[in-house]
């Protein structure tokens, strides 16, 4: 059950990120206070999630999800660049999220 907790941290993540970026510099109320509730549920499942993980690997996960998530939704919904190294380094990060889950032990 950590694991699941730990991803829907990460999704929570990921939304929290998107959620901030349309508060546009949480000048909008309603993209603003979604932000807000979304970073607080985030941070509740990574607690959750850090009582049966060990922390190390809990966090690198969930900001490993987060940042992964985040960057290609920032490709796909605000035109972010597409450049290939960055593509190559959203995959050693994802190489490294299956790494740290492999080995995690407590």
């Amino acid at each position: 059950m950590a694991w699941t907790y730990l991803i829907v941290a990460g999704l929570l993540e990921i939304a929290w990120a998107v959620a901030m970026k349309y508060s546009q510099g949480f000048n909008k109320l309603g993209p603003a206070l979604a932000a807000f509730a979304l970073g607080l549920a985030s941070f509740y499942f990574l607690t959750l999630a850090a009582d049966h993980l060990p922390i190390g690997t809990a966090y690198a996960v969930w900001t490993g999800i987060g940042a992964v998530g985040t960057a290609l939704l920032g490709m796909m919904l605000f035109a972010e660049p597409r450049h290939a190294i960055r593509l190559i380094s959203i995959a050693v990060i994802v190489v490294g999220i299956v790494g740290l889950q492999l080995t995690a032990q407590k």
